[in-house]
């Protein structure tokens, strides 16, 4: 991929994604614009698929929506509620040391910057990096493995792993793609650009991608 072609994948994936379901991390984000539930969210959706995420979140928000609230519930209230997502006894725990860790060092307030929620047990690179674009709007890349892969399948990249896809498409992607080119390559990824035999005869970016380590596809 030409560094230029950037322009139209973007325009094409706008296009295209409206045929499959928002990843549900964005579905919360519309639906509540908090801070607090898209850092929940998100924590609950590793390893996990939307559909269980999606309902796990669900029974946790009916419970409590606050890190005052939900500091108060057992972990095994909080297990109850999400199982099964993955790794959900963890998760749990790593919940309640968050909301005791916001109401301790932030007034109960979900931190704005990448650096600060670095600092929150349980919470990763891609995780900040959604809380800050969704969360906040602020740009960032959040890079999970459908942009790691798809990035440098296209050739647009070339990188060794997330954090390294991350550092590079901050050097080298336009900042107005920033916030949106989670949304957009997941999605894609999950349903044309798959990890093992991609659906390149249906992919209407193939004339762009340089199909880096493609053997076998659709």
């Amino acid at each position: 991929m030409k560094d230029r072609d950037i322009h139209a994948c973007m325009r094409l994936l706008k296009q295209e994604v409206r045929r499959w379901k928002e990843p549900v991390v964005g579905v919360v984000a519309k639906a509540s614009c908090d801070p607090f539930q898209i850092l929940i969210s998100t924590i609950l959706s590793l390893r996990t698929r939307d559909q269980t995420t999606a309902e796990a979140s669900e029974r946790l928000f009916q419970l409590a929506t606050s890190p005052a609230v939900m500091e108060k519930l057992s972990a095994r209230r909080i297990e109850r509620a999400i199982y099964p997502v993955g790794f959900y006894r963890t998760k749990a725990r790593h919940i309640r040391e968050i909301c005791r860790d916001l109401l301790g060092r932030y007034q109960g307030h979900v931190p704005d910057n990448i650096p600060e929620l670095l600092t929150l047990n349980g919470v990763g690179r891609k995780t900040a990096n959604l809380v800050v674009t969704l969360g906040f709007r602020k740009p960032g890349i959040c890079v999970d493995i459908h942009v790691h892969r798809i990035s440098n399948r296209w050739g647009y990249i070339r990188t060794r792993s997330p954090a390294e896809s991350e550092q590079a498409l901050r050097d080298k992607l336009p900042k107005v793609y920033w916030i949106a080119y989670n949304d957009l390559l997941v999605p894609f990824g999950q349903n044309i650009c798959t990890p093992i035999s991609p659906r390149c005869s249906e992919c209407k970016l193939r004339r762009y991608c340089d199909r880096v380590g493609v053997t076998v596809s659709r």
